[in-house]
């Protein structure tokens, strides 16, 4: 799906929310004392972060963000990336840029001087594995039209766009930009609908952007069925069918589900006995299915692939593999 080898610098550039996780274990009668709703992600401002953090136990700092850890996944299983997000020039804007470097993954969108402070994302995980998240967007908010690089968006195989960032006018200016970029470089785009409460926001205009722009749309099986509000999996999945190029539809221990105008593929995954964590899980499943994407690989080996890579992440703390997922690919085409 390349254009030209020659043409290409990067296989996937992201634009997504530049965050900070902090992560720690907790019950679910402390996510309803504070008031949060179990699996989803809660927006909060600047002094109910501070004071939500004062009240949790020991946490785990880690640079966060679905599209970044997605990239961050990518640069360990071998793929060239680009993130372009918005950080203040901070101490977490600053462990957020040396993370990122730290994995390969090229990131030079100018610090803030001014401004919210570097985002951050308090992570409660419960003991059944699954995550709770209060997210503080601060510098992420300003993300704009003038931070898109143009030649890096036309030197992309693929644009990869978080949902999340349609949450404010600026934001939807620089996507728009890009995806402008993008069409006319003839290059791919990608996007994720990042969560249920998300999808609740913006639900016509994700519907617009996703028949009119996208090319590879991802969503776990919450967001599709949000998408087209139904309680029904078959129902959501025929209306995904054909409305974009490719759609890949997560469903936890089922695997995946890969839809094309021309056919349905369900992907089953291998089970998991260890799982620690699922946050990141959808995430390392885009990285995954893009790397194989942007080599040309059969859907359903992409599919695999992510579904390997989030069945490895799941057994970990956190979004971003303390292993090599390279050794995954070998086993996937």
């Amino acid at each position: 799906m390349n254009k030209e080898a020659s043409d290409t610098q990067f296989d996937v550039v992201g634009i997504g929310n530049a965050i900070v996780d902090v992560i720690g274990f907790a019950d679910e009668t402390l996510i309803a004392k504070h008031g949060l709703v179990k699996g989803s992600m809660t927006l909060v401002d600047e002094l109910r972060s501070e004071s939500l953090y004062k009240q949790m136990g020991q946490t785990t700092a880690c640079s966060g963000g679905s599209v970044a850890n997605s990239l961050a996944g990518l640069a360990s299983l071998g793929a060239k990336t680009a993130f372009i997000g918005k950080v203040k020039k901070d101490q977490l804007g600053s462990i957020f840029t040396h993370d990122l470097h730290a994995v390969g993954v090229h990131f030079s969108t100018p610090h803030m001087e001014r401004g919210p402070a570097t985002a951050n994302c308090l992570v409660y995980v419960t003991p059944d594995a699954q995550r709770t998240m209060a997210t503080y967007i601060g510098a992420c908010s300003r993300v704009s039209e003038t931070d898109i690089d143009a030649v890096l968006i036309e030197r992309s195989a693929v644009t990869y766009i978080e949902g999340y960032l349609w949450d404010t006018e600026t934001a939807k200016a620089a996507i728009r930009k890009a995806i402008a970029l993008a069409r006319g470089a003839k290059r791919k785009i990608a996007f994720t609908l990042s969560d249920t409460f998300c999808v609740d926001r913006h639900r016509d205009e994700f519907l617009h952007l996703i028949q009119n722009d996208i090319d590879v749309l991802f969503a776990n099986e919450a967001e599709i069925k949000s998408l087209y509000q139904t309680d029904d999996i078959d129902a959501a999945l025929s209306r995904i069918r054909g409305t974009c190029p490719i759609a890949a539809v997560t469903r936890s221990d089922q695997g995946s589900v890969v839809l094309t105008k021309d056919a349905i593929e369900v992907v089953p995954t291998a089970p998991v006995t260890s799982i620690v964590d699922t946050t990141g899980a959808g995430d390392l499943y885009a990285s995954g299915f893009l790397f194989g994407l942007t080599r040309g690989w059969d859907l359903v080996d992409c599919a695999q692939l992510g579904n390997r890579c989030a069945g490895e992440i799941i057994t970990q703390l956190g979004a971003r593999s303390m292993k090599p997922l390279h050794v995954l690919v070998s086993n996937a085409a």
